[in-house]
């Protein structure tokens, strides 16, 4: 795409990389900027890897929202969200049931800008501007309350999310929010980098992005990401690596074992 184009929204610094749209570009996507082009090529150069992270992390995606629409829930909350590209959260809901409803949440305005242009017509589905740290900007969001209802069961999605939350921040009592709010039946999906599993070559990575990028990632260990979870039920087969949680075919598995399980990732239901 062309970095000069005058739909980029207002406030939007082209010299800054964004996490978000390293990942489109990760993912082969078209709307991301130079720096965030270059910031992906570095993360190849040092760990080739990259993009497979991101296609399995995607892939992930696909097979817990395909799980919970086969459970009968038929709405869902998406909050990082991140650039539209394929097999997104309501085309894979709505394939299974076409009356589903999805909310897309992402702070980064590229992310929402063309979110909205992806779901201008449909109107099962809303993309809101907020921080995933402001539970209640989310939940009680005029767009949120426009498509889903709190008295039936919500797939409530945080991938590749909560290691950008520090531990001074709270994101155990930050989950807590989002669970509580949740009725029952509802189902909850985390993947988030592993810290036992981190291979040299993405620590690298996410170091230079915590120095350029303007976050932070924080790598957890498999009970500190299972404690999001809550009193949640972890569905078959638990936490575990993210390659590993209900793979359908060779495209949801790495050939390097090492980028298998460079994150975790599990769905869980509440009682």
């Amino acid at each position: 795409m062309s970095d000069g184009q005058s739909w980029i929204p207002p406030g939007v610094d082209v010299s800054v990389p964004s996490a978000a749209r390293v990942y489109d570009y990760l993912l082969g996507g078209a709307h991301n900027f130079a720096v965030d082009r270059l910031m992906g090529d570095k993360a190849e150069q040092m760990m080739p890897l990259a993009r497979s992270a991101a296609r399995l992390n995607r892939a992930f995606l696909r097979r817990a929202v395909r799980f919970m629409a086969e459970q009968g829930v038929r709405q869902f909350l998406d909050i990082g969200s991140g650039i539209p590209t394929v097999a997104n959260v309501h085309e894979v809901a709505q394939d299974v049931a076409p009356e589903c409803r999805v909310v897309y949440v992402d702070r980064d305005p590229v992310a929402v800008a063309h979110g909205e242009l992806l779901v201008a017509g449909n109107d099962r589905v809303g993309v809101l501007q907020a921080d995933m740290r402001d539970p209640d900007s989310i939940l009680n969001s005029h767009e949120t309350g426009r498509l889903l209802d709190f008295d039936q069961p919500i797939g409530l999605l945080l991938l590749f999310m909560l290691h950008w939350v520090p531990t001074a921040a709270d994101p155990q009592s930050l989950m807590k929010r989002y669970r509580e709010a949740l009725p029952s039946g509802s189902y909850l999906a985390i993947s988030h980098l592993a810290s036992e599993h981190t291979i040299a070559e993405a620590r690298a990575v996410t170091d230079r992005m915590n120095k350029v990028g303007g976050g932070e990632v924080i790598e957890r260990t498999h009970d500190e990401v299972e404690a999001f979870f809550g009193d949640f039920e972890l569905v078959e087969p638990g936490l575990v690596k993210f390659a590993e949680w209900r793979p359908t075919g060779p495209g949801d598995i790495s050939d390097d074992p090492e980028v298998n399980g460079i994150a975790y990732a599990g769905v869980g239901r509440k009682p």
